[in-house]
This record gives structure tokens, C-alpha cells and sequence, in this order.
């Protein structure tokens, strides 16, 4: 382009540089009121009656995990795990996506950039730019990042650039691709192209993707968790996939909140990747979550897929209709305890969240080193009826690493890095169901979900210390350790059998669900010592 006209701190480093064409309009690391501004006059949104801007992302409302495809090359080639999860493409069909996507953003008569980064412990961090079409996507992905301080922003020289641009089509036959979206990862060319969704999320997790990759060399553990810091600085560290309370159990008012969603364990501390916080948003209960739910109230948050009344600027957290995974991104200081530094001290608790749809699980239960790493590769939660398209039954879900979309390198890379580092430091494991207890969800279930009351009372026991003193059991289906007695809670719902009227219901289900786990983890037996194997529930 002739002129260019820039606003905001720009890089000296700037697109021309890094082989990107120039737009007419480029804005540079807005902040937030500029950005909100921007897309409320470019129609990209609605503000609400209290401030937060509220979008609707089309329809993606959630990542397109099967439209990911990483580059395979001489670099990748024995690095990355491929397969279901991550699929490949060639450098020439990347080569192309991008000769395309300079050609899209030529096109582009404005362009927002954000020089960020990945990670709160400068040791382990990487310098991310991100360049966007939309003033929301501007936006977002700057409160959930780390932002630099101004000063550092004029020779910002990024280590990795994302393009997001939802208005790009891709073509499967020359992109090598399944469809008309597309997340394109070249980690030799330190690139990554995002075309055909406005999910806002795809930016954050290419972030978490991009660590995964890189922090394991350097032998640090990339974990898919939120983590908090107690009152006597102890930290504890929160996996669990969406849906089993990872944002609502570490948002507790009586410890510091580190992070919601991803975070690097390093010989020093654990820290956060990000600088904001992505919470799930239907149904979000003031009682129940009033430090999350008092974000929507916010200016600064940006609410994606919440219905909004278009007069009264009213929003909904109750309704679905737009989606059932709407999702709320605000910056991490939203919370009145959170960590000013985005860090805190090596844990000394890991809480292994799963969402049992089956009514099978204790909602607690201790476990060894072995079965730490059993359960982590494992991965479980169950979805439930209503949730997803056409889930009308429990459907049991195995993500390893509670998070397989954003990890390149195979599992045991970060299992054996989760092992070493428990044993080394001593670290306690728990396993806790957040889901159902008296039978199963679904049609004809006749359980209940596992009262968050419950799930706090347990897990304030395991974090004071008293939890490990209590008497307990061997499950006998699991072979983990299950407290037969804990203060303040029914002794009854912490044996799952004892809360089934059908006992014998309850064992065919616990036999199945046993050979679930099982059938899963044969792809993992090759990769792991016999501990780990012998820590396997065992088949009736």
C-alpha cells in the first residue's frame, strides 16, 4: 500500500518485515475502551446494560478441533504425536494457505495487532503477535495473554505470529484441509493461520498449542489446569476438561487465584500462561460462582454467545439458544484475589477433576504417583444428554493429559514429566468427581449432580492437610484410596454404591466403565512402566 496510517505503540518490527502485507489502517496494541469503541461502531457487537460487550461467533461457538492440521516436516516429522488429534498437512499446502491469506489481508482495509505473551515467568515465555480482522478478537486475545509493559512494545520482535480471520474460506483441495475453516500450524515457520471461525478461543489454545510444544525441552511441565495459592502459600494445581469446575473451583475466595485455564510447572513455580481468564458462562450462578459471575457486570469482559435483549441491553446467562458453551474471557485482575504476579510456588496438591456421568467415582479419592500418571494419560469425563448434538445418553470421554487438542507431542512426554515432579516434590493427588452420584444422567438416570457444597467441603479437607489423617478404603473397582469419613459431608455419598438403589445397576455400570478405562489406555502400554499399568482398575 502507498500510505499506511498506524495508531496505538507499533513495533519497529513491523508486518512489512515479517513478509505480511500492509493495510491501509493499522492499530497497534489498543487498549481496551479503544478496542470496545471500535467494534461497537463497526457493528462487530452490542454493549450491555453493565458495561460488558457481547458478540455472537456464528456458528462455531466452539473450537473446530477436526479443521486442525500442523505442517510435517524434517523438523516435526518425529516430534509431533500424529494421528486422530493431530493431523497433518504438507509444507507446500501451508505454503499455499498462506500465499492466500497475504492475499486476503492485502484486501483488508484495516487490521488490529497485538504484540503479547505466552507465559508469566519470564524464563519460560514466548513472544507471541497476533494480527486480526475483528477489533473484539483485538481485544480478547490481549485480556487473555500477558500484555508487556508500553515500553517494551516499540522492539517487540514476536517469536511466533497468529492470523485470525474469520471472513477467510479455505479450499480442501488446495489447502489440504476438510472444509472451509482451517487452523493451519507451522512450527518451523513459527506461524500459525486461523480462517473460517470466529470462535475467539482458536487464538488462545494455538498460545497453549505453541508452549506445549516448546516448554517440554526445556523440562518444564505444560498443563491444561487452573492453579491457586492458599493462605499458608501452598499451591495446588486444577485439570479437568470443560465442564468438570476447573474455572469455579479455583475461583475461591479464601485463596489467590493464579490462573483459570493454563499453566507451566517449572523447577521454581507454577505460572500462568495467560493474563485473563475464559470462564463458561450458561447458567453461571451468583450464589454458586459470585466472583465470576460479578465479570459479567464488567467493562472489559467480552461475553460471547450470551443472548442479549437488543432494547434493554439485558443479558441471559439462562438461555442456550445461541449456545450451549457461551463463554465469558475478562482480565485475570477481575478477580478480587487473584495472584499479582501470575505465579506462585511449586504445588503441593493436584486436583484431578472429572465430571462422571455414570454416578460411579467417589468424589474423592487419593492417589499413588503410578495412578496419577494412569489418570492423567486417561483423561476421563463424561459428557451429558443435552449438552451436544445427538448426545442423548452418558458418553464417556477420554482426552489425555486432560487436554489431547492442544498437545503436540505424545502423551508420555507430559505424563513422565507430571510423574517426575510429583514424586520429586512430594506432591498429593486427588481425584475428584464432580458429576453425578445415586445412578447416572441421561433419560431414565435416576442421579443427581454432586452438590458443589460437597465438592468444596472435600476439597478444603484435602488442601488444609486434614483430609490425609481421615481412615480410608480401597475402591474395589479402581484400586485408589477413598476417605471413609470426612467432616460435614454424608458419609454415604463418599461410597458411590451406598447412593445407588440398585446396587446391581451399579455394578454393571462400574464393570463397564471399567472397560472403558482399559480399552482406552492399550494405546498408551507401550509408553509406560509397569507401575503405571499395574495401577489400572482391573476387569471383574
Amino acid at each position: 500500500m502507498s500510505s499506511v496510517t498506524v495508531s496505538g505503540i507499533a513495533s519497529r518490527h513491523g508486518l512489512g518485515a515479517q513478509g505480511w502485507p500492509e493495510s491501509a489502517t493499522q492499530h497497534w496494541n489498543l487498549g481496551t475502551a479503544p478496542l470496545v469503541e471500535m467494534a461497537v461502531q463497526r457493528g462487530e457487537g452490542l454493549l450491555s446494560k453493565h458495561g460488558a460487550f457481547v458478540v455472537e461467533t456464528g456458528k462455531h461457538t466452539g473450537r473446530s478441533a477436526n479443521d486442525k492440521f500442523i505442517v510435517r516436516d524434517a523438523v516435526t516429522e518425529d516430534a509431533i504425536w500424529w494421528g486422530k488429534t493431530n493431523k497433518s498437512i504438507t509444507p507446500a499446502q501451508f505454503a499455499a494457505i498462506r500465499e492466500d491469506f497475504n492475499t486476503a489481508l492485502a484486501g483488508k482495509d484495516t487490521l488490529f495487532v497485538q504484540d503479547l505473551f505466552g507465559g508469566s515467568q519470564a524464563e519460560n515465555r514466548v513472544k507471541v503477535r497476533v494480527i486480526t480482522e475483528h477489533a473484539w478478537h483485538s481485544l480478547f486475545i490481549r485480556t487473555l495473554l500477558v500484555r508487556p509493559e508500553a515500553a517494551d512494545l516499540a522492539d517487540f520482535l514476536p517469536e511466533y505470529t497468529i492470523v485470525d480471520l474469520p471472513s477467510f474460506k479455505a479450499d480442501p483441495a488446495r489447502h489440504g484441509c476438510r472444509s472451509e475453516t482451517i487452523v493451519a500450524v507451522d512450527f518451523e515457520g513459527k506461524t500459525i493461520l486461523i480462517g473460517g471461525t470466529a470462535y475467539a478461543g482458536e487464538m488462545k489454545k494455538s498460545v497453549f498449542s505453541i508452549l506445549n510444544y516448546l516448554l517440554p525441552l526445556k523440562g518444564v511441565m505444560p498443563m491444561h489446569c487452573s492453579a491457586n495459592i492458599g493462605p499458608n502459600g501452598d499451591t495446588a494445581v486444577f485439570f479437568g476438561l470443560s465442564g468438570t469446575g476447573k474455572t469455579t473451583l479455583s475461583a475461591d475466595a479464601s485463596r489467590t487465584l493464579i490462573g483459570d485455564d493454563e499453566h507451566g510447572w517449572s523447577d521454581t513455580a507454577v505460572f500462568n500462561f495467560e493474563g485473563g481468564c475464559y470462564a463458561k458462562m450458561i447458567r453461571l450462578s451468583a450464589e454458586a460462582e459470585p466472583e465470576i459471575f460479578a465479570t459479567t457486570q464488567r467493562f472489559g469482559t467480552v461475553l460471547e454467545n450470551v443472548v442479549i435483549d437488543a432494547v434493554t441491553r439485558e443479558i441471559d446467562l439462562d438461555d442456550n439458544s445461541l449456545a450451549e458453551n457461551s463463554r465469558g474471557s475478562y482480565p485475570i485482575e477481575f478477580i478480587p484475589n487473584a495472584s499479582a504476579d501470575n505465579l506462585g510456588p511449586v504445588p503441593q496438591n493436584i486436583i484431578m477433576l472429572t465430571a462422571d456421568a455414570f454416578g460411579i467415582l467417589p468424589p474423592i479419592s487419593k492417589l499413588t504417583p503410578d495412578q496419577a500418571m494412569y489418570h492423567f494419560l486417561s483423561g476421563y469425563t463424561a459428557r451429558v444428554a443435552g449438552t451436544e448434538i445427538g448426545v442423548t445418553e452418558p458418553d464417556a470421554t477420554f482426552s489425555t493429559c486432560f487436554g489431547a487438542p492442544f498437545m503436540p507431542r505424545h502423551p508420555s512426554v507430559y505424563g513422565n514429566l507430571l510423574k517426575e515432579r510429583i514424586a520429586k516434590g512430594g506432591v498429593d493427588v486427588w481425584l475428584v468427581n464432580t458429576g453425578w452420584t445415586g445412578g447416572g444422567a441421561g433419560t431414565g438416570g435416576t442421579g443427581s449432580r454432586m452438590p458443589i457444597k460437597v465438592t468444596r467441603a472435600l476439597l478444603n479437607a484435602a488442601l488444609d492437610g486434614s483430609l490425609k489423617t481421615a481412615d480410608f478404603r480401597t475402591d474395589e473397582n479402581f484400586g485408589f484410596q477413598v476417605p471413609v469419613s470426612v467432616p460435614g459431608v454424608d458419609s454415604t455419598l463418599l461410597d458411590p454404591r451406598q447412593t445407588w438403589s440398585d446396587k446391581a445397576a451399579y455394578d454393571e455400570k462400574a464393570k463397564a466403565l471399567v472397560g472403558m478405562f482399559i480399552a482406552n489406555f492399550a494405546q498408551f502400554a507401550d509408553h509406560v512402566d509397569a507401575g503405571v499399568m499395574e495401577s489400572a482398575p482391573k476387569a471383574a
